[in-house]
């Protein structure tokens, strides 16, 4: 059953054709016999009794999207009976109350089977950290799945969940899903509440889908869609589920293809990732589209993006019981509590300007294409040790690509787009304009009928 996605087990589950306790006992099983993965911090033995708990719903006629299908979360995401941690060795205590996501997740029946591996506070493009373990690519058990949902996208290119839900702040659901040859959705900023986070990170974080298809990616986030009337931003429902523009015809786009990265960050892109962006270009060209280069006019958006990272990370230090952290991470949230915090109000008033000169793009184009990472993915362990300004400007150079749109606000997803040499996946990023995840949706979809990514499996996920 692990080859199922989740659109396919939620639809088998419905029909009567399996039950949920067998498809949750045989992803606990799965999870246990890849623990070398470390894909996930904390595994829930609740979840076979809940699955039997699904099964009786389902036997009595009731249907719901996810109504029995095993899934897993995040460990920046509180769920009832768990701690948080957020990779951060502290004194946490067991939650009380599920976070929003977990209760739409619920309400839709969904089966939680665990909480995913991380690194400290989502700050890095791995997901390592000295208190909570290592997760590992499926593709290559010596390289990172990223980061930082890096347990998240192990968990399902592996086969262990069928879709798995990330954070992304500066592009930790998008990275992964390039590394690990996953479909990774940033929504809208406000699309998905972070709840009972008001205002994470001060308006780059958002939540997303992790998913093997499009398909699975769109269900999950019609599942997440909605906003908490306690969020700093929230959107009215979409028109129209984005399940249903996975299915619809794009039309004819403009897409204009820019291998050009925000001022202040440099990086070497690898020549095959820019082979393989060029690839995609050209199969989007060859579906009608009209691609052409182009450049966003990215300004001083950097000036956005450093005072929300910085005073997040304060804040979740902060808000911990005599928290442990790497001494990396205790910079980043010193910078945070120094400058980052005083810089809030000039980074909120950049906004509009920001938005206004990096939207021209959506005035020749309806969707931005780039790589995802100038890097393939990085070997695990590639940052032991190292401080703060190497860790950054490691990081910073081998993942350029991503976080702009977290500091605009508007959505992006990253696709596959194939293969290195060595066999490490690569992903191309869709970025789109405000509020606008229909197209990159229904884009996306188009692509994956022509690239046929799913039948590409790691070979971890092939071992039972």
């Amino acid at each position: 059953m692990d080859e199922l996605g989740l659109v396919a087990q939620a639809e088998m589950l419905a029909r009567g054709e399996v039950a949920s306790r067998e498809l949750v006992g045989a992803s606990l099983e799965r999870i246990e016999a890849h623990a070398h993965l470390g894909a996930f911090r904390v595994v829930r033995a609740a979840a076979l009794d809940e699955a039997a708990a699904a099964d009786e719903r389902l036997r009595a006629g009731e249907r719901l999207p996810l109504l029995g299908v095993p899934v897993a979360i995040k460990d920046d995401t509180d769920i009832a009976g768990e701690t948080t941690p957020f990779a951060v060795r502290a004194e946490h205590r067991r939650k009380t109350e599920d976070a929003e996501l977990v209760r739409k997740l619920r309400a839709a029946g969904a089966i939680i089977v665990g909480k995913t591996t991380t690194c400290e506070v989502g700050l890095w493009p791995f997901s390592e950290s000295p208190g909570f373990g290592t997760a590992r690519n499926p593709w290559d058990l010596g390289r990172t799945p990223g980061g930082s949902s890096g347990g998240s996208s192990a968990a399902v290119a592996a086969g262990l969940v069928p879709a798995a839900v990330g954070s992304d702040g500066a592009g930790s659901i998008r990275i992964p899903a390039a590394w690990t040859n996953l479909v990774g959705i940033k929504p809208q900023r406000g699309r998905v509440s972070g709840f009972p986070h008001r205002d994470p990170f001060y308006g780059i974080t958002v939540w997303g889908p992790l998913a093997r298809s499009v398909e699975d990616a769109a269900l999950l986030l019609d599942v997440l869609t909605g906003s908490h009337p306690e969020d700093a931003y929230r959107l009215d429902p979409p028109s129209v589920p984005f399940s249903e523009a996975a299915r619809r015809d794009p039309g004819r786009l403009r897409i204009a293809v820019s291998f050009k990265t925000a001022f202040g960050v440099s990086g070497r892109l690898d020549p095959q990732i820019r082979l393989a962006v060029e690839r995609v270009a050209r199969r989007l060209t060859d579906l009608g589209h009209k691609v052409f280069p182009a450049d966003p006019d990215y300004g001083l958006v950097g000036l956005g993006l450093i005072p929300r990272g910085t005073s997040g990370a304060a804040d979740w230090l902060d808000g911990m019981d005599d928290p442990r952290p790497e001494r990396r991470t205790e910079v980043e949230a010193m910078i945070g509590r120094v400058a980052g915090r005083r810089l809030l109000p000039l980074a909120r008033r950049m906004d509009p300007g920001l938005r206004r000169r990096v939207g021209r793009i959506f005035q020749t184009a309806d969707v931005v294409l780039t790589p995802t990472t100038a890097q393939l993915p990085l070997e695990i362990g590639a940052f032991d040790g190292a401080g703060y300004q190497r860790t950054q400007s490691g990081v910073a150079a081998a993942c350029p690509y991503a976080w702009p749109w977290n500091v605009l606000g508007w959505p992006g997803m990253s696709v596959p787009a194939g293969f290195s040499r060595e066999g490490l996946p690569i992903g191309a990023q869709l970025l789109g304009h405000d509020s606008d995840e229909a197209t990159l949706i229904a884009l996306a979809a188009q692509l994956e009928a022509a690239e046929g990514w799913t039948a590409h499996r790691p070979p971890v996920a092939a071992a039972r």
